[in-house]
């Protein structure tokens, strides 16, 4: 779906040029200026709706050898609906696991060399994108136009056609669809214009994408620095309230987090997986927000074994996830377990799929 937006989008932002009064088209390389540039996926639900979205907080460079990267921090997606943002984040990216997308470019500077004379031409790049834990070789065509000495658009020179496929992300399609009751075609087109600028110092200050414009008084987004650094990387992108949230905004949460069902033990067993802790770490920084809230945290299991023990598993996997929680600094009377075992399955028990599907963990928010 809106998963190799990245990969055309970023491509494109990395193949511009430079004026041809420099000694090398990269010299002294260039930062992306997000506060004017943006990256925009279309996805369709229900055959006929089209939605329309972007990500808030960008950062890009390229150096003086021309290598080109080009980051989107996922966490700050924009649907400009909170709980479709969660959802985005959640179910679709899982940004406690992977927080960023990729883009990097090796670019040929001779393709480059007639662009101070032509001022605009279009080009076709090959690049890397880096997008929910796998990489793919990639082509695309953009629009490079000179706009001055030290400015540069690379812009999408036609929609992308993409598919979550090529990335792993049907499953995260699927818990969309079930969470939101709708059905929705895995791929999306892209569109981009990026803005890059000559590095210097008017290009250090922190900036955001231009998707932030125009954002409710409640939202924040962190900046993020220009150069695409490690250690420029924002703490915190979501684009949410600051501080605690409203009621509303914390039952939606818990209700997504139910939907992720991403936290594993280990076969018949309560032991909670290490591949479980970035997504429960994610869940104690929203029960932290959420202090007029406790927290119900109930176990399911699916039909295969006995009813007797099928019970006692599901009550030992909740008080494990509450073990976790009380561990991680919640106060140990703001959760509360259940064990259902088998007896209320979400769906049939005829398939391994759906089998997986029962075995969870649910979380209700309790006022």
């Amino acid at each position: 779906m809106s998963h190799r937006i990245f990969a055309g989008v970023v491509a494109a932002a990395l193949a511009f040029a430079a004026p041809a009064s420099a000694a090398t088209p990269f010299e002294g390389g260039w930062t992306l200026d997000a506060a004017s540039s943006g990256l925009r996926f279309q996805s369709v639900k229900n055959e006929t709706k089209v939605e329309t979205s972007s990500f808030a907080t960008l950062q890009g460079a390229i150096d003086e050898s021309g290598t080109a990267t080009v980051t989107v921090f996922l966490d700050s997606v924009d649907t400009k609906v909170d709980l479709r943002n969660v959802r985005m984040r959640f179910l679709l990216f899982e940004t406690y696991q992977f927080p960023e997308a990729r883009v990097t470019v090796e670019i040929d500077p001779a393709m480059l060399d007639d662009l101070p004379q032509v001022r605009r031409k279009v080009i076709e790049v090959d690049y890397t994108l880096d997008l929910h834990g796998l990489q793919k070789e990639l082509q695309t065509e953009i629009a490079v136009t000179l706009l001055s000495d030290d400015m540069v658009s690379v812009a999408s020179h036609a929609p992308i056609s993409i598919a979550t496929s090529d990335f792993g992300m049907d499953l995260g399609v699927t818990k969309l669809e079930e969470a939101a009751s709708v059905e929705i075609i895995p791929s999306a087109s892209v569109s981009f214009d990026f803005i890059f600028r000559r590095s210097g110092p008017a290009q250090e200050e922190p900036q955001v994408a231009a998707a932030t414009r125009g954002q409710p008084s409640g939202a924040v987004v962190t900046p993020v620095a220009a150069a695409a650094s490690p250690a420029a990387q924002p703490a915190s992108l979501a684009l949410e309230a600051e501080g605690n949230f409203s009621p509303e905004a914390c039952i939606g949460r818990f209700e997504v987090m139910s939907e992720a069902n991403d936290i594993y033990f280990a076969v018949g067993s309560a032991r909670l997986q290490a591949k479980s802790r970035p997504f429960l770490d994610s869940i104690v920084a929203i029960v932290e927000r959420c202090p007029g809230m406790n927290l119900e945290v109930a176990g399911h299991t699916d039909s295969d074994g006995s009813a007797a023990k099928n019970q006692t598993l599901s009550e030992n996997r909740a008080a494990s996830v509450r073990r976790y929680f009380t561990d991680s600094g919640i106060a140990p009377e703001r959760i509360l377990t259940v064990g259902y075992g088998e007896t209320r399955p979400a769906f049939p028990n005829n398939t391994k799929r759906n089998k997986w599907r029962n075995r969870r963990i649910e979380f209700t928010a309790l006022q």
